[in-house]
Order: structure tokens, then sequence, then C-alpha cells
């Protein structure tokens, strides 16, 4: 089972995220539950959500708290959240940032990689929402889903103009993300 934690702020797209990677699971015959964690906060306050991808039915309703692959959309909440907290030692940090990923590695660490999503979004989509791209990046370093189901799942919930912007930043993800020089792919 592949376990996928979204760290972003209120209106920024990690509970979406988590749903169109859901989507795009089930669209390749696999089981996935998404589902996000917060309680009465504002646009902007820090949300959390999940996903869980697996061959066969998923009975955990838990949220996760060691995830394979931790992906996070607003760099500002490592001052507010302890984003890496229960990530497997093996498991993969992704991060919206304009820093390279030597930022953002710890002694256990070295699976990380950043995209300046904001930068991106902001020249082709004109609103700071980076969940889709982010979704692109984490394609592009780890094995869950297809990019055909990836843009299906996009196609399906945003319509066809969506879709068409959606797939220029993804692409633009997929080709600009920087990889720690350390993490030995496969």
């Amino acid at each position: 089972m592949q376990e996928i934690r979204f760290h972003g702020r209120g209106g920024q797209g990690a509970v979406t995220s988590a749903e169109l990677l859901a989507q795009a699971a089930i669209i390749e015959g696999k089981y996935a539950r998404a589902f996000p964690s917060f309680g009465p906060e504002r646009r902007g306050a820090p949300v959390t959500a999940f996903c869980r991808i697996n061959d066969g039915p998923i009975f955990l309703r838990s949220v996760i708290e060691k995830p394979d692959i931790v992906i996070v959309l607003d760099s500002s909440l490592f001052r507010a959240v302890n984003v890496t907290e229960g990530l497997k030692d093996d498991g993969i940090l992704i991060v919206n940032s304009a820093n390279a990923p030597s930022h953002f590695t710890s002694g256990r660490l070295h699976k990380v990689a950043t995209i300046d999503a904001t930068r991106i979004v902001l020249d082709v989509l004109k609103q700071p929402i980076t969940n889709t791209i982010l979704l692109g990046s984490l394609l592009r370093v780890a094995d869950i889903v297809s990019m055909d189901s990836l843009l299906s799942s996009i196609r399906h919930r945003f319509g066809d103009k969506a879709f068409r912007l959606n797939m220029q930043v993804i692409e633009m993800a997929y080709k600009e993300i920087v990889i720690h020089p350390e993490w030995k792919q496969e």
C-alpha cells in the first residue's frame, strides 16, 4: 500500500490533490481512499490531506502517520507544522520551493525533490493553486499512477479548458523538478 500525505493551506488544493490522485488510481483499477483533516480553520490555515492506494481493498480509515510520500504545497508550513513527522526513512519528500532539495534534507532524508510550483502556476494559471503541478512532480519521482490516468482524473474534475492549462503545468513540473543528487533513482 502507498500512503501519501499532503500539507497545504486552505484554498491551495491539498484536499483536491488527494482526491485527484485517488481517482487516477481508481481509473487504473486500483483501490484508493482520499480524505482531509482540518478543523474549523479558514482559508490560509494549515490543512492536511491523505491518500492511500493499494491493489486490494483498503480498510484503514485513520490518518496517515507513517507516509511513504509527503507533498508540501507551501514551504512556509515548515515553520508551522512538522511536515516530515513520521515520514519513512526511505520516504519521498516533494516541496513547492525555489530552494534546492538540499535545503530540506536531513540526516535520514535524501529522497527530496523541489519544484518552484508557485512561479509556474502564476505564469500559466494566473493563480497560486499549486496542487496539480505537485502531482506532476510526484509522477516524475514515484511510480504511483500513470500520466494518462492523472490527466483523465483532472479532465473529469475540471473540464476541458482547465484541463489544457493543468496539462501544461504538469508537463512543466515533470521537466523542471529538481531531485536531490544523493537520491539514487531506479
